[in-house]
């Protein structure tokens, strides 16, 4: 037995359910399906008719005469239909389905027979396109019963470990067009196609993933990289005190360069100065070497020694350096005294901030204190060659300066998603002058808090423009102990500017010989005769 459900308005009411019992008749249908909009219809009198042949003629005119009977054909309909057990074949205008052999299929389309007789009797007020939209729906949830979903592709560790990987970059990278690409798709194709088989192979697709989006900032680091990444946040490092980046693209050179280079550490007795660029170490070019990379060669066992090629200007010079403990205390501090009134002369605060690792906050409020307990009423922060560090660690020391105000602005693709102020409860020095010293060895967590002291007009800002970092990075942890720095955000000042690849401009300029150690800045303040000297109301007015 064929059940045919039509649409055809020349041919009868539309979608109307019409049965022939006869399976000798309807064995013709057992391998075709008649597309009745598809037959030339001519009009005889007042009834239209389809040009069949003599048995499919006898067919329609089975169908038509049961059709005529409505109390009789609906009876006969449902009573064949709960006998269905061998075709079930379904037109409805555009669709066709014929599913062999489903009893449970009786049920649905029992349903569907009292879906359409309501239909039949409201048919006056419901248009035929609507009535289309409603078998189609139906149509689609008995296919749907019928349909086994397919079992999910079993997935490997390593494909775990991947997907992993992308899901953090998912859920937070900053550019949510992942540079123009479908990431999903990147997805399903490397699953698909990158040989994931070791833990390698898994750690080269990653990196081929992550090196998709084009941002030198965002790397995968390998369980040891990684480690490594975390201990240059805590208190010390074994290696030659460099902080390094990538040159700006702008620029036509290769290599990496010299951020900042840790006072007293190897490379800073060594003469390796910011802007410096590192071309080799230990022979290997760093023509493409990832910083993370290079930060693993340069870190090493105490006592060891690394060769280094390094160009400052157009002189190139080799450096043979011994690794050694480079202690990541971040601040140093000293009284100067200005000249005039010799020793009841104003007294002057210095506090040099060489990084923000975790313990950058606290130790910025213990120096404040201690100088504010010998008479300092003014403050100096020099914040040169500070490559940054911790990004709450650059909130909270902006925090100790400032009554209130906003400090940065976190921004995405969208605009501004969030916004780090203060109301001045954690202030411990927001009332005495305020100077800051920044070059362009000033980078990251350092702009944003130059950025904030500047903007709020908290600071004069004296120096040359900052390195230009207007990105923010977050680390991540894989499960097997590698790790995504991930960009999470740009930022932008209190003032709107967004500074990345331009910096912060300072107020002032420094004189070319203003010395970067602490021990030699007094000199600066206290002797009006050297090249370097700045008075008191020269430094500190706006």
């Amino acid at each position: 037995m064929e059940v045919i459900l039509r649409s055809s308005a020349a041919f009868a009411p539309p979608a109307s359910f019409v049965v022939c019992n006869s399976r000798r008749n309807a064995s013709i249908f057992t391998s075709q399906v008649l597309f009745w909009n598809h037959f030339p219809v001519k009009k005889s009198g007042s009834r239209a008719c389809c040009s069949l042949s003599t048995k499919e003629q006898r067919i329609v005119n089975c169908f038509s005469s049961q059709y005529s009977n409505k109390s009789y054909g609906y009876k006969n309909l449902c009573r064949s239909l709960w006998r269905l057990n061998k075709r079930f074949v379904l037109h409805c205008g555009f669709s066709v389905l014929k599913i062999q052999r489903i009893l449970r299929l009786r049920k649905y389309a029992f349903s569907l027979v009292k879906g359409l007789r309501c239909v039949e009797r409201f048919n006056s007020l419901v248009p035929a396109v609507s009535l289309r939209v409603i078998v189609g729906v139906m149509f689609f949830m008995t296919l749907s019963a019928s349909v086994t979903k397919m079992p999910s592709l079993a997935l490997s560790e390593e494909n775990l470990l991947f997907l992993e990987a992308w899901r953090m970059i998912d859920r937070a990278y900053v550019d949510k067009s992942f540079n123009g690409q479908s990431w999903f798709r990147y997805r399903e194709n490397a699953l698909r196609n990158e040989p994931m088989n070791t833990r390698e192979e898994t750690y080269a697709a990653i990196r081929k993933m992550v090196a998709s989006l084009d941002d030198p900032f965002t790397r995968f680091l390998e369980p040891q990289k990684f480690k490594s990444l975390r201990s240059g946040t805590r208190n010390s490092l074994t290696g030659v005190g460099l902080s390094i980046g990538y040159p700006s693209k702008d620029k036509s050179t290769s290599g990496l360069v010299v951020v900042s280079a840790a006072p007293g550490g190897p490379a800073y007795r060594a003469g390796v100065l910011s802007g410096d660029l590192i071309l080799a170490i230990d022979d290997m070019s760093t023509e493409k070497m990832e910083i993370y990379d290079a930060a693993e060669r340069l870190q090493g066992p105490e006592g060891s020694g690394v060769e280094l090629i390094i160009r400052h200007g157009s002189e190139t010079k080799h450096l043979s350096l011994i690794r050694e403990k480079v202690s990541l205390s971040p601040v140093k501090s000293q009284i100067c005294r200005s000249p005039g009134l010799g020793d009841d002369g104003p007294l002057v605060g210095y506090i040099k901030l060489t990084s923000f690792n975790q313990n950058a906050s606290g130790a910025v409020k213990e120096a404040i204190e201690t100088l504010r307990a010998n008479n300092v009423n003014a403050f100096i922060l020099d914040l040169r060659d500070n490559s940054g560090g911790l990004f709450p660690e650059g909130i909270e020391i902006a925090k100790i300066w400032l009554n209130k105000g906003v400090i940065v602005y976190i921004c995405d693709s969208r605009g501004v998603r969030d916004i780090y102020d203060t109301d001045g409860s954690n202030a411990v020095a927001a009332s005495e002058p305020l100077v800051v010293l920044v070059n362009k060895g000033t980078a990251s967590a350092s702009e944003i808090l130059a950025g904030a002291l500047k903007d709020n007009n908290r600071a004069v800002l004296f120096g040359e423009p900052t390195y230009g970092k207007g990105k923010i990075q977050s680390v991540f942890e894989l499960s097997d102990g590698s790790g995504l720095a991930v960009t999470v955000a740009r930022y932008e000042t209190p003032a709107h500017t967004d500074i990345d690849k331009v910096g912060i401009i300072p107020d002032r300029p420094l004189p070319v010989s203003f010395p970067k150690d602490d021990e030699s800045f007094c000199s600066c303040l206290q002797d009006p005769a050297s090249a370097c000297y700045l008075n008191r109301v020269e430094l500190f007015s706006r």
